[in-house]
């Protein structure tokens, strides 16, 4: 029966930003955040083409220094994951910012980060450049190569 409640209060609790406590009720179990407007969405690589096409991207490139000079999406900005501080990312008021990394795995964690930061949507490229590279779209490499 404990088992059953719990599931249940697990269950609705994340709509209204509560802790669930054990019988006790001196010992948190767990605390479900509130929500906001954050989420993190994929869009695949011909999408990204048209936006930046268009011009209506920040493009950030969340691989370490040395992928991101080996080859980027041009106009790509450099902000490693491992290293990513979503406060300091300037918010554009006109332009989408979208994350991408190699394969979309350190993207999604520094946009999880970006969208709890910001309280929006934040949009990250599926399957990274190496889905940018299998569509045949271009990669900016650096000069002298």
């Amino acid at each position: 029966m404990r088992f059953a409640t719990f599931a249940l209060a697990a269950a609705i609790l994340p709509l209204s930003g509560c802790m669930i406590v054990d019988n006790s009720g001196d010992r948190i179990v767990a605390s479900v955040p509130e929500r906001t407007g954050a989420e993190v969405e994929t869009l695949p690589a011909s999408e990204l083409a048209a936006l930046i096409a268009s011009g209506e991207v920040v493009l950030i490139d969340v691989r370490t220094p040395q992928e991101y000079d080996s080859g980027r999406i041009a106009g790509a900005l450099n902000a490693p994951v491992q290293t990513f501080d979503a406060a300091s990312i300037p918010r554009d008021s006109i332009r989408e910012t979208i994350l991408y990394c190699r394969s979309s795995g350190r993207s999604k964690r520094a946009a999880d980060m970006l969208a709890a930061e910001w309280g929006t949507k934040v949009r990250h490229l599926e399957g990274g450049i190496i889905a940018w590279q299998d569509e045949g779209l271009e990669i900016e490499l650096p000069t002298g190569s």
